[in-house]
């Protein structure tokens, strides 16, 4: 019984180390300690360009996922896509600066010296069945800006693999987990500036 507490135990730990590796901050270029002193930043958000799931780009996903729900029930669908776009703005974006400001003890400012640019790379969105689950992960670029000037990148960082789901797994709603994902992103950041 001990010889197999002691497994288990061992690969807790391992799956901790893996996934704490997998979401760390690099530093592509630039100054990475930048906001080190400062009290307030803006940060924005982009999600041009960006692949989800298995999909190139997620104009193809949203497509497809439309075309899938509006095929079972007429119009679950198109309400399906205008969920899936105000869940950015609604959901991920409030998350990741929740956890970014209590973590960093930075307040959010329009008018701030410098702007966080959050570029989302990929979603995986991840799917809970009951008794089959995947988390949802998230691959970004951040770039710190000048305010005054945008096209003045002062730091490029990378942040992958970032998993989103619940500790208890009732995360059923694709939009719960990527927004958890998203509250990683944002800890994990400010814990890296500050």
């Amino acid at each position: 019984m001990k010889a197999i507490f002691s497994g288990v135990a061992t690969l807790a730990l391992m799956l901790v180390t893996i996934g704490t590796n997998a979401q760390k901050v690099k530093t592509v270029s630039g100054n990475d300690e930048i906001l080190k002193n400062e009290t307030s930043v803006n940060i924005e958000f982009v999600y041009d360009g960006m692949s989800v799931g298995k999909y190139d780009t997620e104009k193809e996903y949203i497509t497809e996922k439309t075309k899938e729900y509006n095929s079972k029930e007429a119009g679950k669908g198109d309400n399906w896509a205008q969920s899936w776009q105000s869940s950015k703005a609604n959901r991920y974006e409030p998350k990741f600066i929740q956890l970014f400001t209590e973590h960093s003890k930075m307040t959010i400012d329009k008018n701030a010296k410098y702007t966080i640019i959050f570029k989302t790379r990929s979603i995986e969105p991840g799917y809970n069945i009951g008794i089959s689950r995947k988390n949802a992960q998230i691959d970004a670029e951040i770039w710190i800006v000048e305010t005054a000037n945008k096209s003045n990148k002062l730091a490029v960082m990378t942040i992958d693999n970032v998993p989103g789901g619940t500790a208890f797994g009732y995360d059923f709603d694709t939009g719960q987990r990527i927004s958890e994902g998203y509250a990683n992103a944002g800890k994990k950041l400010a814990k890296t500036i500050k």
